[in-house]
């Protein structure tokens, strides 16, 4: 089996599959990288030590992140059990990269009406959302029109991490400027509408079978808008897509620095500060938990060691 077959079947079976185009390409990064680490042999030839032997490798030799590691790890699993077949694939013992367990950066208030007066535009929206409803940078960018519950003020996150699904709550204070977005994304909307054969936007393949006229509806368009259209990489169409988290992240970095804020803030920050005010203003974990999508409370758990809360409260005896 040739090399561009095999990488055709792995595109086949990732996109059969509705993963992202981010996944797409790490788990072909890192299958190439396996392949090439045992000189080019073909994976059908190899096994589980092989893959043992090049994860080792990449925390050894290579000093990756544990997470790097890890997406590694899926992308060989997924080799070897979606595209070759193999029902049972059992990885040996290997040298996992150790995880130093970090404390979430937190901002305080002032920090972030810092950061909010150095921001402008789609950024400082998408950074205000990010703090207000506990969003991830690429759950804001991705937001639709409809995904935006203005009675009840929540917001629908379809596209969450690992493609789940959850409802958080949206700050009412920020209906005026989202409402300004929606008028800005209708302006490209009906823009979009008037070319001839224009195929909507991007919808997740079961999504668009389900509801094939639904591209070209306007509840379905992206909030956060791209100003100028694209080819999709994956179907050769040309969309108007959302507008790139690097956008956003590089924005929020600079105003972080213009702010002259020395903790090593980033959007995720955002969502950091969302939980751990929640948990200072009297919300239980539960509530914390759902909010942030979270499938294990102990995840959610992480925060209550950066407030003063409960047995996490000590009072220094210099104080005394």
């Amino acid at each position: 089996m040739s090399k561009p077959r095999l990488l055709e079947r792995i595109r086949d079976s990732i996109r059969l599959r509705n993963y992202s185009s981010r996944t797409e390409r790490a788990y072909l990064y890192w299958i190439g990288q396996y392949i090439s680490h045992h000189g080019m042999r073909n994976p059908e030839d190899m096994g589980e030590r092989a893959v043992a032997a090049f994860l080792s490798h990449l925390a050894l030799r290579r000093e990756v992140a544990p997470a790097t590691q890890r997406v590694a790890l899926n992308a060989l699993v997924f080799l070897y059990i979606q595209v070759l077949g193999r029902n049972a694939f059992q990885v040996p013992g290997f040298r996992l990269a150790e995880k130093p367990r970090k404390l979430p950066v937190v901002l305080s208030q002032a920090e972030l009406d810092a950061i909010f007066e150095r921001l402008e535009g789609v950024p400082r929206l998408c950074a205000r959302i990010m703090y207000g409803s506990g969003l991830r940078v690429m759950e804001v960018v991705r937001l639709r029109v409809h995904d935006v519950d203005f009675d009840r003020l929540c917001l629908l996150v379809r596209d969450g991490k690992g493609a789940k699904q959850r409802i958080t709550t949206l700050a009412g204070s920020l209906l005026p400027e989202i409402h300004h977005q929606l008028d800005r994304a209708r302006y490209y909307y009906e823009e979009d509408l008037a070319l001839p054969g224009w195929p909507g936007v991007y919808l997740p393949h079961a999504l668009a079978r389900k509801y094939p006229s639904a591209p070209s509806e306007w509840g379905w368009q992206y909030i956060f808008c791209a100003t100028l259209r694209s080819e999709d990489p994956r179907s050769g169409l040309v969309r108007r897509h959302h507008v790139s988290e690097r956008l956003v992240q590089r924005a929020f970095t600079a105003a972080v620095r213009a702010a002259g804020i020395s903790k090593p803030a980033s959007c995720h920050s955002l969502r950091h500060s969302f939980a751990t005010h929640l948990l200072e203003r009297g919300a239980d974990i539960r509530t914390v938990q759902e909010q942030l999508g979270h499938s294990d409370v102990r995840t959610t758990e992480i925060y209550t060691h950066v407030i003063r809360r409960g047995g996490h409260g000590v009072l220094s005896p210099l104080d005394s």
